[in-house]
């Protein structure tokens, strides 16, 4: 027999025998079942009704399966592995040990179908189907019975659905109905529309949520009665909403703020401990009962809404106490309101509030891997003061090292070690010449930073960098977040540059561009809206945009040129420059555990008076974990451009550029437990704005999409909730830096071929997901 026949039957055995375990696999979870039991597999529901459109009946049914009970045992693949590993692992004798773990913890006992109650599932069937307005009802329940397995069929046969007809609102002379009344355009229950119990429950809501905002302090929507007239008409409802009649009178009366109490230094040991009055402090409308001064008086100012003779509303509740929340300062918020003893109609408001310890050591240790095949670790040791000048400052002093190391390829013995400080001072309020209140739930913020950083990149050179910022940090709510640094210096200077590195200039000029002195200067802004905290959307998005200005203003003013007339400070040229990077996300939601995900970077960068090209440290690069994941980090572009095989390099320089787009889309689900999958492609490229004859191929044309890479691969996340571990094996099937016409390489794809793999498979290991 030749090698070919003999290949072909390897094949068959390996088949046969994943048939075989397959088979096993699912045969064996029915041999432990109690006698006279069978295995629950699971329910159907089907809905007859030619009225209903089959969309709409297709989605009820998926409603009203997913209401079934109990669940059946997980599956993949069509079997049920965790219910197998349960089966093997038999009874263990004691609660502990290898069987144990295994049956309880990893394991999953069967379902069985003596544990499925028929008629409750079709009663619980019937009142869902009723409370959307398919009144009368019929449901039936039927088994059907297969090799020891049982599954649940019900019929759902609802009769024409009711439809709104009218609805009316209290009409009675209290001052509550007249607010109710005029809110009633705002009504989640519309004329015209299905009867729906829960959008009945919603709009109770919703009327309580609005007379919260007016005062009502004690009214909650089980004050509120629905009627429901389905008498006359056809298949038609007349929905009455009214105030029940024993509505306790304290609900039916709006409510003012009278004196606010504020505890910062509670705990429950001292509740009970009588205050001097040296403790007691008033301040504006505010009595703060505080035994060791703990926070300046206007930091209550700036955190509470309420000012005495406020009518209550729930809106200012909530930001006071989301507020006090976000100043990060406390472990626990709590707030109570009581009657007043000396005012009719009006509440005291209490604030307990439980401090963090002050002063705090945070130590962190990193293990990290990227695709240029460089391995390392970084420590982080980070002392904070929460409140360093008794206003809530956040006082951060920070230092770290690392290094990473290349054991293996062009880059060996070229290491990387870093080592820096930080200080950073973080006020709850906006610092400004002018007065400007926040009215989110957030605490606005203006950080002040300075670092430093020295860099050794081993038998090349070193770096040292200076970094200072001054700006504001505020979120408008939730989904929308800004950071504006007013000020934003960064000072970069060599240091220990090698003689083969600067041998290394003579053959690629734009190496000397990474060891110039770097001054730049400017503000810059970043804004970022994301609604993906949305679980239930079907398309969520995230955006996130910079601008990055540098040294506008005095370049315009002292009339900087590059060409004629370099201006310098401190003998530095600074830098000249726009630079713009936008960042846009998608998330389509496919079903319950998987979705499909999108990104779109476009970036560009223009260098103009006092520089020529942007600083190396602003450029654009792409590939690697994050990236495009078939190509190496930093290695792929700019444009066409290949480094010459006549240069001397013994390792891969970085690769920048001033222009940059990228897109990448993967489909992600869970696979089973922790485990999810993905499979993605990702495609983009970097190019320079002007042309350099020391890089053909690498400025932007026409013809830039001719220069697009593309890579594809696929890959395994490990969601251990408090971190996701990423594992993804990509590989091209486009390369720019081949000759036109040659670039797609899906032809060349050999999974087999041991040299195509090692030149082209790129393993990426990371911590979260790529976007």
């Amino acid at each position: 027999m030749n090698k070919k026949h003999n290949h072909i039957e390897n094949w068959y055995v390996k088949y046969f025998v994943l048939f075989c375990l397959f088979f096993v696999l699912g045969c064996s979870n029915t041999k432990y079942l109690p006698e006279g039991d069978l295995l629950y597999t699971g329910g159907s529901v089907t809905v007859k009704d030619s009225l209903i459109k089959k969309k709409q009946r297709k989605a009820l049914e998926t409603e009203l399966e997913d209401l079934l009970r109990p669940k059946p045992n997980k599956q993949f693949l069509g079997l049920r592995p965790k219910l197998w590993i349960y089966n093997i692992a038999g009874e263990p004798k004691k609660q502990k040990g290898t069987r144990y773990w295994l049956r309880n913890k990893v394991g999953e006992a069967p379902v069985l179908f003596s544990k499925v109650d028929l008629d409750y599932n079709a009663s619980v069937l019937r009142n869902f189907t009723e409370n959307r307005g398919y009144f009368k009802t019929r449901v039936s329940a039927d088994s059907t019975v297969r090799n020891k397995r049982v599954t649940a069929e019900y019929t759902v046969i609802p009769k024409k659905q009711y439809i709104i007809k009218s609805v009316t609102f209290p009409d009675d002379s209290l001052a509550m109905s007249r607010i109710i009344g005029r809110s009633s355009r705002r009504s989640l229950l519309k004329v015209g529309k299905p009867y729906d119990l829960d959008i009945i429950k919603a709009e109770r809501e919703r009327i309580d949520a609005r007379l919260k905002e007016k005062g009502y302090f004690y009214f909650n929507p089980d004050y509120l009665l629905a009627q429901v007239d389905s008498s006359k008409g056809d298949h038609e409802v007349k929905i009455r909403l009214v105030i029940k009649p024993d509505t306790p009178p304290k609900a039916l009366t709006a409510y003012k703020i009278n004196n606010i109490f504020v505890y910062p230094n509670y705990s429950l040991s001292n509740d009970s401990v009588v205050y001097r009055r040296k403790n007691i402090t008033k301040y504006k409308d505010f009595t703060i009962i505080d035994t060791t001064e703990t926070f300046k008086p206007r930091v209550y100012d700036r955190t509470i809404y309420f000012k005495k003779g406020d009518l209550y509303n729930r809106k200012d509740h909530n930001l006071t106490l989301n507020r006090f929340v976000n100043l990060g300062t406390f472990s626990f918020v709590k707030n109570e309101f009581k009657p007043s003893d000396s005012i009719k109609n009006a509440l005291d408001s209490y604030y307990y509030l439980t401090l963090l310890p002050k002063k705090f050591i945070r130590v962190e240790v990193l293990g990290k891997t990227n695709s240029a095949s460089y391995t390392g670790t970084e420590l982080n040791v980070n002392w904070n003061n929460r409140n360093l000048l008794k206003g809530a400052e956040l006082f951060t002093v920070s230092v770290f090292g690392g290094a990473d190391f290349q054991l293996g390829g062009v880059n060996k013995g070229k290491n990387i070690y870093k080592l820096g400080a930080e200080t950073s001072l973080t006020w709850p309020r906006f610092i400004t010449p002018f007065n400007i209140e926040g009215n989110s739930e957030y605490v606005p913020r203006t950080k002040a930073t300075l670092r430093y950083e020295y860099q050794k990149r081993t038998q090349l050179y070193a770096l040292n960098s200076f970094n200072t910022s001054f700006g504001y940090l505020w979120k408008e709510n939730i989904r929308k977040e800004h950071q504006l640094n007013v000020i934003d210096v960064t000072y970069v200077s060599p240091n220990h540059v090698t003689p083969e590195y600067l041998e290394d200039i003579k053959d690629d000029a734009a190496l000397g561009k990474v060891i110039e002195k770097q001054l730049i200067f400017g503000p810059t802004y970043n804004y970022t809206y994301t609604n993906t905290m949305q679980k239930r959307r079907k398309n969520t998005i995230y955006f996130n945009g910079e601008l990055d200005l540098a040294g506008n203003i005095t370049g315009l003013v002292t009339g900087a040129d590059y060409k004629d007339n370099v201006k310098t400070i401190f003998d530095v040229p600074f830098s000249q420059y726009v630079k713009i990077r936008t960042d846009f996300r998608h998330y389509l939601k496919l079903g319950k555990e998987s979705e499909l995900a999108s990104r779109l970077i476009v970036g560009a960068g223009i260098a103009y008076g006092n520089s020529r090209t942007l600083p190396t440290s602003k450029q654009f690069v792409v590939g690697g974990t994050n990236s495009i994941r078939a190509f190496r980090a930093r290695t792929l572009g700019p444009g066409s451009y290949v480094i010459p095989p006549t240069t001397n390099n013994n390792y891969t320089p970085d690769q920048s550029a001033d222009l940059k787009l990228e897109f990448n889309t993967e489909y992600r689900a869970k696979l089973f437990s922790i485990v999810r999958g993905a499979v993605f492609i990702d495609a983009g490229n970097i190019w320079l704005l002007h042309a350099d004859p020391d890089k053909p191929g690498a400025e932007i044309s026409k013809d830039f999409m001719k220069q697009m890479a593309i890579g594809a691969g696929a890959g395994l996340r490990f969601d251990l909730s408090f971190l996701v571990l990423r594992t993804d094996l990509a590989f091209p099937l486009r390369n720019p830096a081949l000759p036109d016409g040659q670039r797609w390489v899906i032809d060349d794809i050999n999974f087999g071929s041991g040299p195509w793999r090692k030149d082209n498979l790129i393993l990426n290991i990371a911590i979260g997901y790529p976007f």
